[in-house]
């Protein structure tokens, strides 16, 4: 099991650096690292998704592609650009189907990184950029999604970085309207590697995916 650093935005107010806890609730921002540990989640704890007549291991490529009336299957293999439907459950109360599409992977600067402190020197941010939408027509008002990067050869990063850099990589929640079939806005995960390259990003929530995420590569 690989160990994982975490990171989060240094005290500093003029940056706007804020760290999200689980609801999107802001607490004080406080540069740590624990390896063991696991980070203070910007979203609640993955729920089992509720039972669905859509199976996330649909066969073929039409469920591969994400089309409108069948999950993506566990271990799909995508690029960026493919749109993939996913079961979600934000808190027990918000749970749904929605799509996500990665529309990039890009590579920050290292100098991008200042502001979460010493822990973070000599790490290079990566930002993945997404479009989200509701498929199922539920409430998923205010939910946040994150995914995760990849590194080049399928390690994860072993980095957990709590916040976001304003104008590179905003991460966004959901909005009030997100309740609808259609509805969907756009958002931006930041992950960073202090070696190898981060060439792909993966959605690892619920007990389907857990083990054998969803991965878009560049």
């Amino acid at each position: 099991m690989h160990k994982r650093r975490i990171v989060s935005a240094a005290a500093v107010v003029a940056l706007g650096l804020g760290l999200s806890a689980c609801n999107g609730d802001d607490t004080d921002p406080a540069a740590k690292e624990s390896p063991q540990a696991s980070a203070p989640a910007p979203s609640a704890p993955s729920e089992p998704s509720a039972p669905s007549s859509e199976s996330p291991a649909a066969d073929g490529d039409d469920a591969a592609a994400g089309g409108e009336g069948d999950a993506t299957a566990p271990g799909a293999e995508l690029k960026v650009g493919d749109r993939a439907v996913l079961p979600f459950a934000y808190t027990s109360d918000k749970k749904g189907t929605i799509a996500v599409t990665v529309t990039a992977i890009e590579k920050g600067a290292e100098a991008d990184m200042a502001a979460f402190g010493d822990k973070a020197k000599g790490m290079t941010p990566y930002f993945i950029k997404m479009k989200v939408e509701n498929v199922g027509g539920t409430d998923l008002s205010y939910a946040s999604l994150k995914l995760d990067g990849v590194l080049e050869g399928g390690a994860g990063t072993g980095i957990v970085l709590i916040g976001d850099l304003p104008g590179k990589c905003d991460r966004e929640s959901a909005p009030r309207e997100f309740t609808t079939k259609g509805a969907s806005y756009e958002t931006c995960s930041l992950t960073a590697t202090k070696g190898a390259p981060v060439t792909a990003a993966q959605f690892d929530e619920g007990d389907a995916y857990s083990d054998s995420p969803v991965v878009w590569t560049n």
